[in-house]
Parts: structure tokens; C-alpha cells; sequence
């Protein structure tokens, strides 16, 4: 980052508590580390605000009163580095492990991009046997302009039109402009929403030199065996491609295509498809008769009182 500006490193939490520990040492061994890490703790039952207070008293804690998923937890986690000042946010899952040099590259990237900085720019994902995470592979971005690719290039990245909260860095300042995470969401497309929402009509980069490691259990693509999530799966793209300003037109046509093809190979490959069956009809119903809550809303009172290490609460701006 250029002299004087401020990066504040996201993470949400939720009963992950050695996970957390191992993503947090990481966060603190950065070549060029972040100036300061909110922890937002998602209502954890295992231990985990213990943790914090005795292993991590530096770092910045928000206790959520209850679950928000990570939609609600980064749009916390976010509103909080807004707060505090910053001219860029690190968001991370729990799980992930970033390589000391991972924020060193993302920075680079932003700095050296030409003209102005792009609103994000991501990690590249891999599992813990160094292979690409097919979860959190993002796309390369359709119809791509020569200058853009060139503009790229010339940092070593590739334009992207999404990224997932895996491992990204974002621009506060667009951020401020078009707005937090959608907190209703509570879990799966939140980032797809945010993400694309920050990009559209400004350029994202995948920079495969900021490497970090996603500790799933296992190793598979978002189209494994959901169960009853699925509901918020179809409920939350319903949301996206009928009230989401972040895709025009002709990407919610490809996106949606894209979409029902992975919904077939989710029940191709179901051990219990009557379960998926029923998710997806709740998720339809749910998906057009209601429409988001404003997130401001949604996570009023979203934090104990006093829950965070230096005695702020989340005061319910929109950021």
C-alpha cells in the first residue's frame, strides 16, 4: 500500500477454535502484515472467546449475540474496519491459512495495478495438498476487453467478475460506496453477491502469487451433497438474479444457466435427493415471495455489549 494508507485483516469465526488459532498465527507471520485483525466470534460454543482473550488480547473481537452466518458475520466484521479506519479490508473464513508472503502480494497487485486500484483483488485457494481448491477457483471474466487483460498481466493477475471471502482484499472506499454484504443471506452467495456488486463496471483480479491454504474437510466443489442448506443455496440465488444489482442482465442469463447445471449434478450425485427436493421448493417460495431485510436491520443489536475487546458494539450503520 502506498505510505499512510491502513489494511485491517476480517475473519469470521464459528466453533472452529484451532482452526481459528492456526489462521490467526498465520495472520501475525505476514512478510507485510495487516495493521490490525477483527475477529468476529459468530456466537462460538467451544471455547473460542477464551482463546482469543488469553492467546490473541491484540486482536479486535466482536461477539455476535447469535449465529449471523457469514453474510452477517463479515458485514459485521466489515462495518467494524469501516470504523476503525482503513483504506483497504483483508477478509478470511476461519479455516483459511495464508503463506507469509499472501497480503504481501495482494498489496503489490493493488499498488502496481496501472491506473486506478482495482476494488478487489484475491488469493489463490489450494487444500492442504497444494491443489487448487475447486471451491474457490474464481472465473476468469467474460468478454474481456485487450486492455484489461493487458493491465493485468502486467501484474502478474488475471480479471475476475466474483471472488470468494476465502481470502480477498477489498477497497474500503467502494465498499462505502456500494455497500455492506447482504446479512439475510446467511450462508452461500453472499460473497458472489458482494463481490460482484463491488466489480460491476470496475475491475477485480485473481493474483495467483498470494497463496493461502483452505482447511475444508474435505476436498470438493460447491455442488457436494448439501442437504438441508440447499435452501439457502436457491433461496439466495433467486435473491441474486431477481434483486441484486451486481450482475446485468446478460451475466444473470450465463449465471443462471451456470447455475442449473450445478443444481443437476447436486442431485445426480445426492445420497438423499427427497431432502434436496424439499429444500429446493422452500428455497423457490422463499426466493420470490420475500426479499432481503436491509442489513442494518438484520444485524441490529447484532453484538453483546461490551462483547469486543476494547468496548465497542455494532451500532447498526450501514457503513
Amino acid at each position: 500500500m502506498p505510505q499512510g494508507q491502513r489494511v485491517l485483516a476480517v475473519v469470521v469465526t464459528w466453533n472452529r477454535q484451532a482452526l481459528l488459532a492456526e489462521s490467526l498465527r498465520a495472520l501475525q507471520r505476514q512478510t507485510v502484515p495487516a495493521d490490525g485483525i477483527v475477529v468476529v466470534d459468530n456466537a462460538s460454543t467451544d471455547g473460542t472467546a477464551g482463546l482469543l482473550r488469553a492467546d490473541f488480547p491484540d486482536v479486535d473481537v466482536l461477539a455476535a449475540a447469535h449465529n449471523t452466518g457469514g453474510a452477517g458475520g463479515f458485514a459485521l466484521g466489515i462495518n467494524r474496519a469501516l470504523e476503525l479506519g482503513c483504506d483497504a479490508i483483508w477478509l478470511l473464513d476461519d479455516d483459511t491459512v495464508p503463506e507469509p508472503s499472501a497480503l504481501e502480494a495482494l498489496l503489490a497487485a493493488r499498488r502496481d495495478y496501472p491506473g486506478d486500484p482495482p476494488v478487489l483483488v484475491a488469493s489463490r485457494v489450494v487444500w492442504t495438498d497444494g491443489n487448487d481448491h475447486p471451491m474457490n477457483t474464481p472465473r476468469v471474466k467474460p468478454g474481456l476487453r485487450g486492455d484489461e487483460r493487458r493491465d493485468a498481466a502486467s501484474v502478474n493477475c488475471v480479471p475476475i467478475r466474483s471472488a470468494s471471502f476465502v481470502s480477498v482484499l477489498v477497497d474500503a472506499r467502494a465498499v462505502r460506496e456500494r455497500g455492506l454484504p447482504v446479512a439475510d443471506y446467511f450462508l452461500w452467495n453472499d460473497d458472489f453477491e458482494f463481490t460482484t456488486r463491488l466489480i460491476r463496471g470496475r475491475r477485480g483480479l485473481y493474483c495467483p502469487a498470494s497463496v493461502v491454504v483452505h482447511k475444508t474437510a474435505t476436498f470438493g466443489s460447491t455442488d457436494a451433497d448439501p442437504g438441508e442448506r440447499f435452501f439457502y443455496e436457491v433461496r439466495n440465488k433467486v435473491w441474486l438474479f431477481g434483486r441484486s444489482a451486481g450482475l446485468n442482465p446478460a451475466e444473470k442469463a450465463v449465471y443462471a444457466g451456470s447455475t442449473v447445471r450445478r443444481w443437476a449434478r447436486t442431485f445426480a450425485k445426492s445420497g438423499d435427493r427427497k431432502t434436496l427436493w424439499r429444500a429446493l421448493g422452500r428455497g423457490l417460495v422463499a426466493g420470490v415471495r420475500t426479499a432481503p431485510r436491509p442489513t442494518a436491520e438484520v444485524l441490529a443489536g447484532g453484538t453483546r455489549k461490551g462483547a469486543t475487546q476494547d468496548g465497542a458494539t455494532y451500532d447498526g450503520s450501514d457503513g
